[in-house]
């Protein structure tokens, strides 16, 4: 008899896990325990479609499907016992939600009869997740009537759809079994459900439901008539990296605006298709007569606000009209400005149907030639990144901040590339320079946290191209038990490790000024040796002692495995260098 038949939570688990590879469903991350037994035999059934991969820590397991979800763009199921199990799962479902990642989060339960009463293992579980969750809901007790069969098929229909619409997000199911929990039988009489029920029929039309089509979205008259606009494309990952960029490189070229590009944008990796790309704003702004002459009349952001908080004082200060073009339906403006939210992606406003469109309308409000104020853009990109490289390509000193810059100039084509939170992300939006590589880069930058963080990039990597990380020392510490995935994960991690003993980007803050408390509660060096750390999970280490050393291992890149490449840093002299140094890179640009 097939172990679904085995006894009603088994066959209520095989439905459940059916009607998903039906819909999709790749992968589903798997914590241990025993409340779960069902749903782990019915996914184990399920592979080779769907990849079953069982990790100890849930909190390891909700990043690493966070990750996986990130490089697919499709749902990973998340699986985990009853009790604080779940718990662990909170952070990453935040971030899933912030960063609009599908996940759909499964957590077995004990019935209403165990609950409230001391039973082992048991906890309120009921919206565990809060808010969080794009939908969340409890499913009922297994039954084989085929009225409650379909209530479950549908249900899961429900859910997996609502992790991709209207806005991409977690979705959280409360499963509740009874024993049996193993697939044994439990006297069950299943002539009625052989009676009834046909597989074919009852799975039939299952398909991947889509989000339905946005109408071309016209350019607003405002745009076409204004010289002094700007478009900033901030913090995205799209699934389709190349048609984003050509998109908003359309739309700059359409109205001849700059087009101001965080560092973990994907425009800044592929510079050609882009004329008007500003790489270096966050340096010029600094400059306080060049941010008085660039004023904008318009601001176009296209999806979340870059990092830079130059940039967002500037928008505070000048208060121009702004619109924000993003398909989800959350508020994207923290500065609470004169905003207009387009819910429609970049796709569709600068597409190939608009571009016709705007050919025909001549010269009825369409520039056709840069303004002063583009130009004056470009004269200050220009020699601001003149500056820049001059500077990094004779550095010797292992500074920190130079990492990024080599980076972005040596990995292999289309490398995905995780960026870890706090100084990492801006060192990047600092020093990232402009290429061609196609570098898919990716971050944790809805909650901005550092938890998660090895996690995250190794679900990144799991069965994509050879993969890099670029990683401070505590947010590595911070997820360690990630290194147990290492017998589960297929493919290559290169760890790029910024040790500087302790937090950077604390030292940026008033509060570095401040000693004691300072160093022992903000900067908290844990003064770890990672070589041993490293020959605990058995990943291979290397200490970094050169630039040269450094881009000789990232390029070419291993196949498989993973290691660590470690580059030790003076966290108070990288700190003194940015403070004496990135205000001055635009100091003598006159435009």
């Amino acid at each position: 008899m097939p172990i679904a038949y085995r006894n009603v939570n088994q066959f209520w688990a095989y439905v459940l896990t059916e009607t998903l590879k039906r819909l999709g469903l790749t992968c589903a991350v798997i914590c241990p325990g025993s409340r779960s037994t069902p749903l782990v035999v019915a996914f184990a059934e399920q592979v080779p479609e769907i990849e079953a991969i069982s990790i100890l820590d849930e909190r390891s397991a909700a990043f690493f499907a966070l990750g996986v979800a990130q490089a697919t763009g499709k749902p990973v199921a998340l699986v985990c016992t009853s009790g604080t199990a779940g718990a662990n799962f909170y952070p990453a479902i935040i971030e899933a939600r912030e960063s609009r990642v599908p996940m759909l989060v499964l957590t077995a339960d004990r019935p209403n009869e165990l609950r409230n009463c001391h039973s082992g293992q048991t906890i309120d579980q009921l919206k565990l997740y809060g808010n969080y969750p794009n939908w969340q809901a409890e499913v009922a007790l297994p039954s084989l009537e085929m009225g409650m069969l379909a209530y479950l098929r549908q249900t899961i229909i429900h859910a997996w759809e609502r992790t991709q619409t209207p806005t991409k997000g977690p979705v959280h199911l409360n499963i509740p079994f009874r024993d049996p929990l193993a697939p044994i039988p439990d006297n069950t009489d299943w002539s009625y459900l052989q009676s009834q029920f046909n597989l074919e029929d009852f799975f039939a039309g299952i398909t991947n439901p889509c989000p339905l089509a946005h109408a071309l979205c016209p350019i607003p008259k405002e745009w076409q008539q204004c010289d002094r606009g700007i478009i900033i494309a901030g913090v995205a990952q799209p699934q389709q990296p190349q048609e984003y960029c050509k998109a908003i490189a359309h739309l700059s070229q359409t109205l001849k605006w700059p087009v101001l590009a965080e560092g973990l944008s994907p425009l800044r990796n592929y510079a050609h298709l882009n004329p008007y790309l500003i790489s270096t704003y966050d340096l010029i702004l600094r400059n306080q007569q060049l941010a008085k002459q660039l004023a904008p009349d318009i601001v176009i952001q296209v999806g979340d606000m870059p990092t830079s908080k130059e940039l967002r004082n500037w928008i505070d200060a000048t208060q121009p009209r702004r619109w924000i073009i993003d398909p989800s339906d959350q508020n994207l403006d923290p500065l609470h400005g004169r905003t207009i939210h387009l819910r429609v992606a970049i796709e569709q406003l600068a597409g190939e149907h608009t571009s016709t469109a705007l050919s025909n309308q001549g010269s009825r409000g369409i520039k056709s030639s840069s303004s002063e104020y583009m130009q004056k853009w470009c004269v200050a990109e220009t020699q601001v990144r003149v500056n820049i490289d001059q500077n990094m390509a004779t550095m010797e000193e292992l500074f920190e901040g130079k990492a990024a810059w080599l980076l972005s100039q040596i990995l292999p084509p289309k490398t995905p590339l995780f960026i870890a939170n706090s100084m990492p992300v801006r060192d990047v939006e600092f020093f990232w320079r402009p290429n061609n590589l196609g570098v898919r880069s990716h971050f944790n930058r809805g909650a901005n946290g550092i938890d998660g963080t090895l996690s995250t990039a190794l679900g990144i990597a799991h069965r994509q191209q050879s993969s890099v990380m670029l990683t401070g020392d505590l947010a590595l510490l911070h997820d360690t038990n990630g290194f147990l995935i290492r017998n589960k994960f297929i493919g290559h991690l290169t760890i790029v490790l910024i040790n500087n003993n302790g937090g950077g980007i604390f030292e940026m803050l008033p509060i570095a000024n401040f000693e004691p408390p300072f160093e022992e509660f903000f900067g908290t060096p844990q003064d770890i040796d990672f070589a041993q750390l490293c020959a605990i999970y058995n990943v291979q280490h290397e200490l970094i002692t050169s630039w040269q050393q450094l881009q000789q291992k990232l390029n070419p890149l291993p196949t498989k495995g993973m290691r660590v490449l470690e580059l030790q840093t003076n966290r108070k002299n990288d700190a003194k260098w940015r403070q004496d140094n990135l205000r001055n890179f635009a100091t003598d640009i006159e435009i």
